[in-house]
């Protein structure tokens, strides 16, 4: 595998709080929200299937060995996410046709075939397409491409690797600048910034970073750990799993819990402060933030593991999220579709 020559990559003192008009903050804001609400909103079916351990614990591995920022990350994995939910739903829809009718070829069964054949092309191409976006870092090159498939006994042409690309921009009506949870850690970071919040931004930014690091690759366990409390309930239906499907693809409900968890991590006695700070920007209930900051703590820090006892805040231990069929809670909070 070639290895690029390591260019000089942001620093977390590189970033800068509070050097951003009001007015630009609020606008830029209000258009996260909107486009959290929409994506919550079309939650439904197997949206968030792909973001499973081993496949981000990969993007993360690839884009630190080709020197690729943190949000170019987050980028690929959900690019490769939407893409990979649109392949399975088109070949699940062929499937349902061609059994029914029991006429004509069975080509789903091939389009599986080469769905699993070509995954990891598809998974470097929705690393490069990321790269694309975020260039003013780094583009990650063909030829990089091609010789770390070469390394995994994976041969490409270029022209293969082209098409790869304009397959995932195809099935994804090139729309891949998609939102990230990072995104709105930075917003809330900045508008915190400027309502006066006890811990600095810069100092909660590499905690939050950790912290989405961590959701991202434990996905899976976060949520389920959520769903159960929110139901009171250890064994989750399939229907209670469905519905709950709108809150792990709700961004800035995750954006908050992160910031929440962070700040309990650098200063715990500021965490009510910090989360009152959070439920007067977006509308989140504290029952919401406290429950889900909690699940993030308990996954990272262990605050529930035996032997490693750590004080946690009242809202904490209130088993208050309810199920994903309760009363909604206002915008950006735990709600059903």
């Amino acid at each position: 595998m070639d290895r690029p020559v390591r260019p000089r990559l942001a620093s977390l003192s590189d970033f800068q709080f509070g050097a951003v008009a009001t007015e630009t903050i609020e606008d830029a804001l209000l258009h996260l929200a909107q486009q959290n609400e929409q994506a919550v909103q079309e939650a439904a079916g197997r949206m968030g299937s792909f973001r499973e351990t081993r496949i981000v614990e990969f993007v993360f591995l690839l884009s630190e060995q080709w020197c690729l920022e943190k949000s170019v990350s987050y980028q690929a994995v959900e690019i490769l996410e939407r893409f990979m939910v649109k392949q399975a739903e088109n070949i699940c829809r062929q499937a349902t046709i061609q059994l029914r009718e029991k006429t004509g070829p069975q080509n789903w069964r091939a389009l599986k075939e080469q769905l699993f054949n070509k995954f990891i092309l598809r998974l470097v191409s929705c690393v490069q397409l990321a790269s694309k976006l975020s260039f003013h870092y780094k583009i990650i090159s063909n030829v990089t491409v091609l010789n770390f498939l070469q390394a995994l006994g994976y041969l490409h042409t270029k022209e293969e690797l082209l098409e790869s690309e304009l397959d995932v921009l195809k099935s994804l009506n090139f729309q891949i600048n998609l939102p990230t949870p990072l995104a709105y850690v930075e917003m809330l970071l900045e508008v915190l910034g400027y309502n006066g919040c006890l811990v600095p931004a810069t100092q909660l930014y590499a905690t939050c970073l950790n912290l989405l690091d961590l959701v991202y690759l434990l996905h899976e366990p976060v949520y389920e750990s959520l769903l159960r409390a929110s139901i009171e309930n250890s064994t989750p239906s399939q229907l209670q799993g469905e519905k709950f499907i709108s809150v792990k693809e709700d961004f800035m409900l995750l954006a908050v819990g992160i910031i929440a968890a962070s700040a309990f991590i650098q200063n715990h006695e500021c965490w009510s402060q910090v989360a009152g700070h959070l439920q007067s920007i977006t509308g989140i209930a504290l029952e919401s933030i406290a429950e889900l900051s909690y699940a993030i703590l308990t996954h990272s820090v262990g605050a529930s593991t035996p032997g490693r006892q750590r004080p946690v805040p009242p809202h904490l231990v209130a088993g208050a999220l309810r199920a994903a069929t309760s009363p909604t809670h206002e915008a950006g909070g735990i709600r059903p579709k």
